[in-house]
């Protein structure tokens, strides 16, 4: 198979636009990177937002009435992880102090989920 071509350097390119009379207009510290495919680009970018896989949000929002119960259920929703805390939004303040004091029961519940392991703390703001 034959090599791919290599670039010229900015020099040469430089030189040859004068040659021809052509405008360099590439700015002196632009860093010319190789290109990518575009499917790896969005095969990354679907992993990393998880687009169509299962999160660990999700499963958590899914099973949230039996981690917290119905009643506090009803008043609060899990909103996302952040740097291992589960971020909770409770709406009135007797539900936030009913997930507060049960935040280790509930913390050691969601480790039971599949993907959910990396959890270590709720933080409930109100919500």
């Amino acid at each position: 198979m034959p090599e791919a071509p290599q670039p010229f350097s900015k020099l040469a390119e430089e030189l040859v636009g004068e040659f021809r009379r052509v405008a360099y207009h590439e700015p002196r510290r632009a860093v010319k990177r190789p290109t990518k495919n575009l499917s790896a680009i969005i095969e990354e970018l679907m992993i990393k937002n998880q687009i169509g896989r299962p999160s660990a949000e999700q499963s958590i929002r899914d099973q949230w009435p039996a981690l917290v119960g119905t009643a506090n259920a009803t008043y609060s929703h899990a909103a996302r992880i952040d740097r291992g805390r589960l971020i909770v939004l409770a709406a009135h303040s007797v539900v936030r102090n009913e997930i507060f004091h049960h935040r280790d029961e509930i913390v050691a519940r969601i480790h039971k989920i599949p993907g959910c392991e990396a959890i270590k703390s709720l933080n409930i703001r109100a919500g």
